[in-house]
């Protein structure tokens, strides 16, 4: 019988970190390294845990936490804009 093809350990490293960092989903990687899916569910599995490829997924993740507090910036500004304008607006005595 004919065994599947067989990877070295960079390629499939440097697959997972590329799945993490970029938070792509699996099976989009599959169909462009032609590598079956369930194979890279199990090289994640395998390979997250290493130093190097943690470092890639704690960056992803604090990008993440990065880019939710940005959006979270922007919105207290704005309501803080809101307020001011109200502010303004009952601060006026009548004439």
């Amino acid at each position: 019988m004919a065994k599947g093809k067989r990877y070295d350990e960079t390629f499939k490293q440097e697959t997972v970190k590329y799945i993490l960092e970029n938070n792509k989903p699996v099976a989009q990687v599959a169909r462009e390294t032609g590598v079956n899916e369930n194979t890279l569910h199990g090289w994640i599995k395998k390979y997250s845990q290493q130093p190097e490829v943690k470092a890639a997924q704690t960056f992803s993740d604090s990008d993440a936490e990065l880019k939710a507090l940005k959006k979270q910036l922007r919105e207290l500004e704005e309501e803080n804009e809101i307020l001011k304008k109200a502010m303004h607006y009952f601060a006026k005595s009548p004439r």
